[in-house]
């Protein structure tokens, strides 16, 4: 009989994300991931097959999970766009400094040239552009937007400031991140908020 699994696959795929943004992937090694799990790196291997398959299982992870900030957020009944801004700034919860989100720039790097994991990145940017529209939609019908807002254009715009200030963020240094988000996504919106 088997031996019952004490730490999930969850709970790996949540240490692989914190040695992400410490290491980066190409640093990242299944030893670095067994060390934040307590596991041993052969059980990696058995769980996941590689380094590869474990990302893989890591950017799925995260495609299939980009609802979930969204749904969080809206748990407390607050406002479309309060909820917006809550759900945008807990996607970046995790990244507290520059070289943390440079290493998360690395993943990306390997999301645009994979195939196999660009399927997962373009699944995870399609559903956090569905959420931003759908609260711009909601925004609309409770009068916090205007009616003649163009919430399919504005869903992109805010994505591109979300994604774009990241970037900078991370080449600045400078301010809190969540503080320089939320100034981005602001200045998209006050043009449109009632």
């Amino acid at each position: 009989m088997a031996r019952p699994r004490t730490t999930s696959d969850e709970d790996v795929l949540a240490a692989t994300a914190r040695a992400l943004g410490r290491l980066g992937p190409g640093r990242l090694t299944l030893g670095a991931v067994a060390e934040e799990t307590g596991l041993a790196p052969a059980t990696l291997v058995q769980r996941f097959g590689s380094k590869r398959g474990l990302l893989l299982a890591f950017a799925q992870r995260a495609g299939d999970g980009a609802r979930h900030p969204f749904e969080q957020a809206r748990q407390d009944g607050a406002p479309p766009l309060t909820v917006l801004r809550t759900a945008l700034t807990a996607m970046t919860a995790d990244v507290r400094e520059p070289e943390q989100m440079a290493n998360h720039l690395g993943f990306l790097q390997m999301d645009i040239a994979d195939p196999d994991f660009r399927e997962h990145a373009a699944a995870h940017a399609r559903t956090v552009a569905s959420e931003i529209e759908t609260l711009l939609r909601e925004a609309v019908n409770t009068g916090d937007l205007a009616a003649d807002a163009d919430t399919g254009r504005l869903a992109r715009s805010i994505q591109l400031a979300y994604n774009g200030g990241l970037v900078l963020w991370a080449i600045s240094g400078e301010g809190e991140l969540v503080d320089a988000l939320l100034a981005d996504i602001d200045a998209v919106l006050s043009p449109y908020v009632t």
